[in-house]
């Protein structure tokens, strides 16, 4: 019955492991960290297929990407085009993004890794007499400071 708890125990940490692990690389990934006020619609966000407005705009910013509205000259048509704004590590916002960028990266590296290893805890639950759950934990909770 023991034997039993703890492996499910592990099994629920491995999964979460992977879910927060690929939540923090979204996250990271998104371009909504700072949203915009909204743009007052105009005649032109009228959606040709419906005849209803679009949602008004809203302009929004990320560590390193961004969406803006871009119109097409043939349709007269807006949209979002989303993407990066940075080529190269100097070109982000500003140095507090940069450090965020640093420390959000390398906090991203340790749950991916933890989640790597997580998985392998299923056969082998300790190495050279340590607990893998702790040293995982350890670094889980180093990566989340």
């Amino acid at each position: 019955m023991c034997h039993v708890i703890v492996t499910c125990r592990s099994m629920l940490w491995t999964l979460l492991s992977i879910v927060v692990a690929f939540a923090e690389l979204i996250a990271f990934m998104s371009a909504d960290w700072l949203i915009g006020k909204a743009k007052p619609s105009s005649s032109e966000d009228v959606d040709n297929r419906t005849g209803r407005s679009q949602e008004p705009y809203r302009p929004t910013l990320g560590i390193y990407g961004r969406c803006t509205r871009i119109s097409h000259m043939q349709l007269s048509r807006r949209d979002t085009l989303c993407g990066p704004y940075a080529e190269n590590f100097n070109e982000i916002a500003s140095g507090f993004w940069q450090a965020t960028a640093i420390f959000l990266a390398m906090g991203i590296m340790i749950l991916c890794a933890v989640a790597f290893v997580s998985v392998f805890t299923m056969c082998v639950q300790s190495i050279m007499k340590k607990s893998i759950f702790n040293v995982c934990g350890l670094l889980q909770g180093i990566a989340g400071m």
